[in-house]
């Protein structure tokens, strides 16, 4: 025991260890909130798609060289996002269907334009780390680390002040907007929101597992409670520990930090999922 408190002593005296756990753990923390209102919205599946299409504008961002990709990434999400979440009633396409051919079609296109242009030697390496997750977590620099911080304050914030404007989107939207809640405009903003989290979320699991963030710490937390306040608060709890043990393991053990933090989310769901045979609040 006393060889793996040293060991966790050394790890931490390094500031990349510092800076992976802190910005992982408010991106778990920020996509909690969120999750709970998506999947009550049955929009359970919205990061998976709009992981992609981040996917497919990072891929077009490779190819024509540009050495910031999030001036194409943040943008194309969020412009996503919004026709996802704000189309209400009147569009055509239905969320489930729209979100299915964003994400097949931006998934598609993005490794369409990699292998046509072909911007770096090892393909198959960065395709796989961009849908994976790498150790790029364990790469950032101080200025990225203070714009999750700032980021996620402004998300807590936010999720805080509205708190009763997401309690009624999640369960009835025409009721919220009968009450007097501007709904398009809630949308809006979760939808800029959801795109800011899913983007920052890519370094710490990838593209393919940014769902797990945002479903798993919310059904997990349903399993056993029934109020939104409770299932809000043991979610955010929930995730973070999740992402903290993940990231811990994933560190002493050198396995990939997303998948790690993934199987650790599916353990703490198979728990609950007991759990809540026995005790349901």
């Amino acid at each position: 025991m006393s060889n793996l408190f040293e060991t966790f002593s050394l790890y931490f005296s390094f500031p990349f260890v510092r800076y992976a756990l802190i910005t992982g753990t408010l991106i778990a923390l920020c996509s909690s909130l969120l999750g709970v209102t998506l999947v009550l919205r049955r929009f359970s599946y919205i990061g998976d798609g709009l992981s992609h299409v981040a996917f497919g504008a990072m891929s077009f961002a490779a190819v024509f060289g540009l050495t910031n990709d999030m001036l194409i990434v943040l943008p194309m999400t969020i412009a996503c996002a919004i026709l996802l979440l704000c189309g209400g009633a009147k569009r055509k396409i239905k969320g489930d269907a729209a979100i299915a051919m964003i994400s097949v079609g931006s998934l598609a296109l993005g490794y369409l334009l990699m292998n046509i242009f072909k911007p770096s030697s090892n393909l198959s390496g960065d395709v796989c780390t961009t849908l994976f997750g790498s150790t790029s977590i364990l790469t950032l620099r101080k200025a990225e680390v203070v714009l999750s911080i700032v980021l996620s304050i402004a998300v807590v914030i936010f999720f805080i002040v509205s708190y009763n404007k997401f309690f009624a989107l999640a369960f009835d939207e025409t009721f919220a907007n009968a009450i007097g809640v501007k709904t398009n405009l809630y949308n809006f903003l979760i939808a800029v929101v959801i795109a800011i989290v899913i983007v920052l979320a890519m370094n710490l699991v990838g593209s393919l597992l940014i769902s797990a963030l945002i479903i798993f710490p919310a059904m997990s937390a349903m399993r056993i409670f029934k109020s939104f306040k409770l299932v809000t608060i043991s979610s955010a709890i929930i995730s973070t520990l999740c992402a903290v043990i993940g990231m811990l393991i994933s560190i002493i053990a050198g396995t990939p930090v997303g998948a790690t933090i993934v199987a650790i989310d599916i353990v703490v769901f198979i728990i609950c999922f007991v759990v809540g045979k026995f005790v349901r609040k």
